[in-house]
């Protein structure tokens, strides 16, 4: 931050820091400093438009300079305050976890939006890979009488899981397991729902991911190098651990949801995609015929 400016207000930061980001090419640079800076002043971002001449102080801004420098190097927003908004949730987050996705929320939506009915009643649900916990926590706080359970390979994200469900003061059951080696996972249990968000990015497509997705977001979360066997070893789990009528949800690659839907069609599954809010096609819903 230049010395040049004697005083530092709200509207200066947010003039400098924009320009700073452009030249580092950081994506929604605008967006980047007023969430910071809204950080920083425990205010709404909305907010900041009405404190234009507001000066900073000393201790504000020995607060916002470390994040103004961690975000120029393109580590993602939400690691750098350490939570994402999720629905009706807030969710810590840092490296051993995906930042929620609006993708991900959506298909929150569609779960909740297709089980209205059953808000009181106490139907068992699954999370495959939950990362951060994102999904179980949001639907659990939205249908208390469900059972909410959630599997990952990962400890660290289990840890950060079990933090979250904490500190949204909701139970979930979280415990280890692997979709590429599906007897590890809650072996014997039957579910009326199985959600699923798996990695799904190629490797072939690293080089084109923002540097902020890339070099900071674990990438056993992000990438997969067989996408058939991840999303048949679900399809073959939820065939065995699938209540009658239960349902299986999965957020899709768009370029590879055609694929993914025609190995469930050649099961004996009753399939429907979904778009997304961009209008490509994210979601599948499955039930066995």
């Amino acid at each position: 931050m230049s010395s040049k400016v004697k005083e530092w207000t709200v509207l200066s930061m947010l003039e400098w820091a924009t320009d700073y980001f452009k030249e580092k090419e950081i994506p929604d640079p605008r967006h980047s400093i007023e969430w910071l800076l809204a950080e920083t002043l425990n205010t709404k971002r909305l907010d900041l438009y009405l404190k234009y001449d507001r000066p900073l102080s000393p201790a504000e801004l020995g607060e916002l300079r470390p994040m103004v420098k961690r975000r120029a190097k393109h580590e993602p927003l939400q690691y750098i305050i350490g939570f994402s908004d999720f629905v009706n949730a807030r969710i810590s987050v840092n490296s051993d976890v995906l930042i929620p996705r609006l993708e991900t929320e959506q298909l929150v939506e569609i779960i909740l939006n297709r089980h209205d009915e059953a808000e009181d009643h106490s139907l068992s649900v699954l999370d495959i890979g939950t990362g951060s916990g994102c999904i179980p926590i949001a639907l659990k706080m939205e249908r208390p009488a469900w059972q909410l359970s959630a599997v990952d390979i990962s400890v660290k994200a289990l840890e950060t899981a079990r933090s979250n469900a904490k500190q949204n003061e909701v139970h979930v059951s979280f415990s280890e397991g692997d979709i590429m080696d599906p007897k590890t996972i809650a072996p014997g249990n039957s579910w009326d729902i199985i959600v699923s968000n798996p990695p799904y990015i190629t490797p072939e497509e690293k080089k084109a991911l923002e540097p902020q997705v890339r070099t900071y977001e674990p990438h056993r979360a992000l990438f997969t190098d067989d996408m058939d066997k991840m999303y048949g070893n679900i399809l073959r789990f939820a065939e065995k651990n699938l209540s009658p009528g239960g349902t299986l949800y999965l957020e899709l690659h768009d370029l590879f949801a055609g694929q993914i839907q025609q190995l469930f069609d050649q099961k004996d599954w009753k399939t429907d995609l979904r778009k997304d809010y961009d209008k490509k096609d994210r979601f599948l819903i499955a039930r066995l015929k």
